[in-house]
């Protein structure tokens, strides 16, 4: 704010601020928006450099008519009927898939990421065009790479990149330079301290629009190949870092697992990781705080913006400042982080154990519908971590050794083969102190919510689960077959309760055997009472809901999405707010 527009007077011995400006410097910025602080030098630069819309144009895009029936998250389709680099309408027609990558906006996140949806874009758009939408907007732009922003943005603006092979939604505002190197700069422009303030003057709404952007100037003197290669820069940083998330289309392992950090000890590879984060915060800090100067001094603006960027504002995963968010002390904030990141490497896990990931291959392995342990085994011919073979992972709350893959288990063989047998109990011990309780507490009554948050509530992995939880069973969505119901039905559900009442057998002989004493005799009456009443929660969850259900032989198609298909188990599955 300059002295020229800003004149200080004392009244009743308290500060007050006045802002002088004529009409003519409200006339300055299009639209002549109210705002008081802006100064000759900024309003100056609107009226003598022409819209930055001139050379890179902006505009909405495609409305589906209906997101249920025509957008899928990523993981929800078949990898094999997803096109991720279309280059233009033809090639999308040419490559025969029916889902493409749709940009929809998303959180507040700069440089890159929020990459989830597809778009039913088959045979360009047809069904969309029988469900009643006639033309698409912005079709021209089409599967070109450009910059977007969110519409309801949290009060700050926040642009990303996104590459070759997208098309763009009405949410999803975007702006289309002529070249890369032009897409970096008007990118790092738009991600300027002077932009996001700017922007709120345009429209202090939240809703920055297209019709706003055109109102931008396009600044000349700031552009240069330093600010097209530190624009580079942030860009693959917050890649990288969008990409270590489990649903990135573009994650290949668990971060924990990287050849550089080969450290036995968990705890000491959570530690490189951990450093590895932060010096990827400073150094995108860095990158922002530099490109805010450029400006800066391009346009002697130093009385009217600072280059600091807050540290929650490096919109990076791996910074908890960003991810958490509130006011928390770095101890907390280190809890959080390290928590997050053991619950993600259990998560990876699991994924192992369905042939979904694999140790010894990066990306997905099993990730079309109806895929197969022979699918896996022909990416994967001698896997170091085998998949479960019948797609049935099952989780008992109940104590005791029920079955060979119990997930408990499986985790456990898992953390050996990662880490090595001679330090599995640090290794263990170090995981259930960070998440805060056993593993087997951990998979029976956090795990599920945990994947159902992680998955957007569109999960790829589905509980089996009896009224009172006595009874669990995971499966994963892509190796579901009619006939699974039917496997959890006879090789696990009624396995459990055949074992079940082994067990109470057990338990009555110690009740009337003539030299057990009084306290063995309790403590058997207790396990049979209890045991009685597993046996009647998992009788009548057999009778009224899975075996009915088994019958049935359930089809399922995946392009029908997780919300479409989930609720055709009934209450045979976990329930899911929003989708059971």
């Amino acid at each position: 704010m300059t002295d020229s527009l800003k004149n200080k007077t004392l009244e009743q011995g308290m500060e007050q601020d006045f802002y002088r400006a004529s009409a003519e410097d409200f006339g300055k910025i299009p639209g002549s928006p109210i705002a008081y602080w802006v100064s000759d030098k900024v309003g100056d630069l609107f009226e003598s450099a022409p819209p930055l819309s001139s050379t890179a144009p902006a505009c909405i895009g495609m409305m589906t008519t209906d997101n249920d029936l025509f957008l899928r998250r990523w993981w929800e389709s078949s990898l094999s009927n997803i096109s991720f680099d279309s280059i233009n309408i033809e090639d999308s027609v040419k490559s025969r898939k029916k889902w493409f990558p749709y940009n929809k906006g998303g959180s507040f996140r700069k440089w890159a990421g929020n990459k989830e949806y597809v778009v039913n874009w088959q045979n360009e758009g047809q069904a969309i065009k029988e469900n009643g939408m006639t033309s698409f907007r912005g079709k021209k732009f089409y599967f070109r790479q450009g910059i977007t922003w969110s519409d309801v943005t949290s009060g700050n603006l926040s642009c990303r990149k996104f590459s070759v092979g997208f098309i763009h939604d009405i949410s999803g505002h975007s702006v289309f330079p002529g070249d890369l190197n032009g897409t970096f700069d008007v990118l790092a422009f738009m991600n300027t301290n002077f932009c996001k303030d700017i922007a709120k003057i345009l429209n202090p709404t939240l809703h920055f629009q297209v019709g706003d952007y055109s109102k931008l100037p396009k600044v000349e003197k700031y552009f240069s190949s330093k600010v097209t290669e530190l624009s580079k820069s942030a860009v693959k940083i917050a890649e990288d870092d969008w990409d270590e998330m489990e649903t990135s289309w573009g994650f290949k392992s668990s971060v924990l697992l990287k050849e550089a950090n080969l450290a036995p000890l968990l705890k000491l590879r959570y530690e490189y990781i951990k450093k590895f984060w932060r010096e990827r915060t400073e150094k995108l800090l860095g990158i922002e705080e530099e490109n805010n100067k450029l400006f800066i001094d391009a346009y002697s603006l130093a009385s009217e913006f600072i280059p600091e960027v807050p540290a929650e504002e490096i919109t990076l995963t791996c910074n908890p400042h960003y991810r958490y968010k509130g006011n928390k002390t770095d101890e907390e904030l280190e809890a959080l982080l390290r928590a997050d990141t053991m619950r993600e490497f259990i998560s990876y896990a699991v994924g192992c154990m369905f042939g979904r990931y694999s140790l010894d291959k990066e990306g997905l392995i099993l990730a079309n519908q109806g895929d197969t342990l022979e699918n896996y085994l022909k990416q994967v011919p001698n896997p170091s971590f085998f998949p479960d073979d019948d797609n049935v992972i099952p989780l008992m709350d109940f104590d005791g050794d029920w079955f060979e893959d119990d997930i408990t288990e499986r985790f456990k063989q898992f953390l050996k083969v990662t880490f090595g047998e001679e330090h599995f109990s640090e290794n263990l011990t170090f995981i259930e102190e960070a998440i805060g309780k056993g593993v087997k507490k951990f998979f029976l009554k956090d795990f599920y919510t945990d994947h159902v948050k992680r998955y957007k509530k569109r999960p790829i992995y589905w509980m089996f689960s009896s009224p009172k939880g006595s009874f669990n069973a995971l499966i994963y969505m892509h190796r579901y077959r009619p006939d699974t119901v039917s496997v959890v039905l006879n090789d696990y559900l009624r396995e459990f309760r055949t074992k079940l009442q082994a067990r109470k057998e057990s338990h009555e002989q110690v009740e009337i055997s003539a030299s057990a004493s009084a306290k063995e005799k309790t403590q058997a009456i207790k396990a049979i009472q209890k045991i009685n009443k597993v046996l009647d929660e998992v009788n009548d969850y057999e009778r009224e809901v899975l075996y009915p259900l088994a019958g049935k032989s359930v089809e399922i198609d995946l392009d029908d999405g997780v919300k479409h298909n989930y609720p055709l188990f009934g209450k045979v599955l976990k329930k899911v707010t929003g989708l059971s």
